[in-house]
């Protein structure tokens, strides 16, 4: 798969492009201006780049737009390797305690819970969800940190409390997702995930 993804001059210019403008969709006209390449071998490699699933596609205006996708798995040493800025990562272990701490720390919060591109081996689409009256505007500030040393957009989801126990107790869906897949609890104050004897 790692090998499909290096074979051509155009398809490093693309990895380039998408890897420094993460969320910013592209078509294909524009993608050809910009790396100034024809546009066979530009709608080839976009192609082949979709297969490998390191770019989406998605239709708007009647055109089709392309963006890099911040969960494939392989999106973080892609970055690191085409991205312009200079990534100095610290050690994961150091960084993830970073900000479980500065998560822990939100005023309000009751539990935390990670998953998706979080947690190796996670299919959640949900990365967090934190649960309590967090104030959400110390939360955004929050998870910028966490995004920018990530490298990547996170997808969360914040619940009061009555509202994450009543879908708990009624097994709701987007609850049982997450809890049966692979996810780590950060914090939980009340015990409410421990197991009952």
């Amino acid at each position: 798969m790692i090998d499909a993804l290096f074979g051509s001059k155009t398809r490093v210019k693309l990895l380039h492009l998408f890897l420094n403008n993460p969320g910013k969709a592209f078509y294909v006209r524009e993608i050809t201006r910009l790396i100034d390449e024809q546009i066979n071998s530009v709608r080839r490699e976009l192609s082949n780049m979709l297969e490998v699933g390191i770019i989406t596609s998605d239709n708007a205006d009647n055109k089709l737009y392309y963006q890099v996708n911040q969960r494939y798995d392989y999106y973080v040493p892609f970055r690191a390797i085409f991205a312009d800025e200079q990534m100095t990562p610290e050690p994961e272990s150091k960084t993830s305690e970073l900000w479980h701490q500065r998560l822990a720390e939100l005023p309000g919060v009751r539990l935390i819970l990670s998953a998706g591109v979080l947690v190796k081996g996670s299919a959640s689409k949900v990365d967090l969800l934190l649960v309590g009256d967090v104030p959400m505007v110390k939360l955004k500030n929050t998870i910028k940190q966490i995004e920018k040393s990530e490298g990547r957009e996170l997808n969360y989801s914040v619940l009061s409390y009555d509202d994450f126990y009543y879908r708990l107790s009624v097994r709701d869906k987007f609850i049982t997702e997450i809890l049966s897949g692979k996810h780590a609890v950060l914090l939980d104050t009340d015990n409410i995930l421990k197991p009952q004897k």
